[in-house]
């Protein structure tokens, strides 16, 4: 079954391009489009699809709000990109934090657009930039803290923890631990319910804003 996509930007040149470049992969169909964040709701009830590519900045409803209603209204969600112009804006920070699946930028070249899609549909989280992660790091609290020295990982989960802030995948992190995929799902699912995130990426988001990994 193919990997069915929403597109959602304000901007008509943009979804056209982002159709273009997806619908060009025999594994990746876009099913519909909307100018914004506030149509989102009904044609995700309509629609079904696996992923919304949604850009940050709307005029109605922004990426953010529309991130949230989504994950608080629709059952079982799809994944969520965030899709945005630039990578130090605090509003791709703020998205992910509500419950974004990973980050792309308009100018990311086709192949980069393609593997985004791919492996949000996965599950697997993408690699923050820098600029993201240094913006997570600001937002550290001593609550942020506290909460990862609550959850009391074992030395194998936070050795997994620190290879899914470097955006590594199961199977990348599986030969760098030299131990098997299986394995390594159990070690996240670990985490994940430890820390009380929902996804790998609101992990990796506790772990800059703990400290617990520094911003490089």
């Amino acid at each position: 079954m193919p990997v069915t996509v929403l597109l959602v930007d304000d901007e008509p040149l943009v979804r056209t391009g982002l159709r273009a470049v997806l619908e060009a992969e025999p594994d990746i169909e876009v099913v519909g489009e909307a100018g914004d964040g506030a149509a989102v709701i009904p044609l995700l009830r309509r629609l079904r699809p696996d992923v919304v590519a949604m850009d940050v900045r709307m005029p109605l409803m922004d990426g953010i709000e529309a991130t949230r209603v989504v994950l608080r209204t629709v059952p079982d969600p799809p994944k969520i990109l965030v899709v945005t112009t630039f990578e130090n804006d605090e509003y791709v920070y703020e998205a992910l934090r509500a419950g974004a699946d990973g980050f792309l930028l308009k100018r990311a070249r086709p192949a980069e657009i393609v593997h985004a899609v791919r492996l949000i549909a996965e599950g697997e989280s993408l690699l923050f930039p820098a600029a993201v992660r240094q913006l997570a790091a600001e937002y550290g609290t001593s609550k942020a803290r506290a909460a990862m020295e609550r959850a009391s990982l074992t030395e194998r989960e936070a050795a997994v923890l620190r290879l899914m802030a470097r955006g590594l995948s199961n199977a990348e992190i599986a030969a760098k631990l030299v131990i098997g995929v299986e394995t390594v799902k159990t070690h996240v699912s670990a985490v994940l319910a430890k820390l009380g995130a929902r996804d790998r990426t609101q992990a990796v988001i506790a772990a800059y804003e703990s400290g617990f990994v520094a911003p490089s």
